[in-house]
């Protein structure tokens, strides 16, 4: 039988699970959030407050394509701020993005389009709003929200444990995940580029083929940054990555 709505899934024993004859095998998976098998990675960000982390972002995003996981940004708490949400749209323009306020019902029918049928995880910091959106595909499933910490001015920690939910309207699995601030990778700075879905096309154009679009000349990459084709904060961001490897 399918879970039923609000279980935990505990992956390391499913004997309350009594039509399961055989453990299938893991298509996919990532380090954090700890999830498995899915079909789509939504990575919420909000534009309000607590103000998006986009080196964890980004990092996130690495992560997803590493592992064969496809992408979705869910900027969420439009209703804050709409103008600088748009403005991270302009920053994630080479990625599935969508606008969500979870307080104002607004975009959560094109957040339905983006799960039917599929399994997805939400990932991101604390009270990006993970868990509102989920309530509002489904109200009965009533999780609890948190809001900011008025020292910090940072998420509460509301979701302590990743929960996995049916939503049956859509026919998808959802699961909710506790956020998070920090996040290490583990890949070769020379391999980080390859994750940018902007430097694909514009790579081509670089004098040498190994380039890491950093110091070398003749770069089609930092071209496009100066051409304003590729967001330059975004850039910047890629530049810390590496040298926090190179550091390593």
């Amino acid at each position: 039988m399918k879970p039923m709505v609000g279980d935990l899934v505990d992956f390391a024993d499913l004997s309350g699970y009594s039509s399961i004859e055989e453990i299938l095998p893991r298509k996919n998976a990532m380090k954090r959030p700890a999830v498995a098998n899915l079909d789509r990675m939504l990575l919420v960000l909000s534009a309000g407050k607590p103000m998006p982390d986009l080196l964890l972002a980004d990092k996130l995003l690495i992560q997803a394509k590493q592992s064969g996981i496809h992408p979705v940004i869910v900027i969420n708490k439009t209703d804050m701020d709409f103008q600088y949400a748009q403005e991270l749209e302009k920053q994630y323009a080479y990625y599935d993005t969508i606008l969500t306020s979870a307080k104002d019902h607004e975009g959560i029918d094109l957040l339905e389009e983006k799960i039917r049928g599929k399994c997805v995880c939400l990932a991101g910091q604390s009270a990006v709003g993970k868990s509102s959106l989920i309530n509002r595909l489904d109200e009965s499933f009533g999780l609890e929200t948190g809001g900011l910490s008025k020292k910090t001015d940072r998420g509460k920690h509301t979701t302590r444990q990743a929960e996995l939910f049916y939503v049956e309207n859509c026919d998808a699995y959802v699961v909710d995940t506790p956020g998070f601030s920090m996040f290490e990778m583990n890949l070769n700075k020379d391999e980080i580029a390859g994750y940018y879905p902007e430097f694909c096309t514009f790579g081509k154009q670089c004098r040498f083929i190994s380039c890491l679009h950093d110091r070398e000349p003749d770069c089609g990459v930092k071209q496009a940054v100066e051409t304003g084709e590729i967001n330059r904060e975004r850039y910047e961001r890629y530049l810390r990555i590496i040298h926090s490897l190179e550091e390593k």
